[in-house]
């Protein structure tokens, strides 16, 4: 699942390319889309899409650097996602973010009398379809979207697209461990939880 095998010596990972792949990081759906072609690995037997998880990786670094710069308080992150939850929580617990799971009321970013109303700079979707509304008020008002993306995502109106399993228990909580981890990282400060500190209970 490497970009580049030749370039395997020059490139150092996060955590190495079976890690993301023991969380499942790679695996996709049965639809795939144009928008995320280009981060599909290959198809299995099966029908099922897989992602390359060194692009997976890539992004996640450019993402951390990205969202580094900006004050915690004006990052939201947002789940519809169950599984999304706990790694959401844990992650803007860590980082200082902002975040909603569940429904997102609508007029959350767009309407300044609702009791709830948010301004961010910037939010981080964990699934463009079943975070929808976010991603619709946050175009409706010029704030840039970061989202998990799988095989099936349609990006047209994601600012930057991290591909991966956006529907795994694990796989989510590898994802917000990562991304934390490598914004604590560019902010010089400490970070000491493990992938396991995100995952969900069954």
């Amino acid at each position: 699942m490497e970009i580049d095998t030749d370039t395997e010596d020059k490139y150092e990972p996060i955590i190495p390319d079976e890690d993301y792949l023991v969380a499942g990081m790679h695996i996709g759906t049965h639809q795939k889309t144009k928008d995320m072609k280009e981060f599909i690995y290959q198809v299995r037997p099966d029908g099922l899409y897989v992602l390359n998880v060194r692009l997976t990786d890539e992004r996640i670094k450019i993402a951390s650097k990205f969202l580094a710069r900006y004050k915690p308080s004006d990052i939201l992150v947002v789940s519809a996602r169950q599984y999304g939850f706990v790694p959401v929580e844990i992650f803007a617990k860590v980082t200082g973010a902002n975040h909603i799971n569940g429904r997102f009321i609508p007029g959350t970013l767009t309407n300044p009398t609702y009791e709830n109303y948010l301004e961010p700079e910037v939010i981080i979707v964990t699934d463009p379809i079943g975070d929808a509304q976010a991603v619709s008020e946050a175009l409706n008002v010029g704030i840039p979207v970061v989202a998990l993306c799988d095989t099936n995502n349609l990006t047209s109106n994601i600012d930057f697209v991290i591909p991966t399993n956006n529907k795994g228990r694990k796989a989510l909580a590898t994802f917000y461990w990562l991304l934390a981890k490598e914004i604590m990282s560019e902010r010089g400060e400490e970070f000491n939880l493990t992938q396991e500190d995100f995952e969900t209970e069954l």
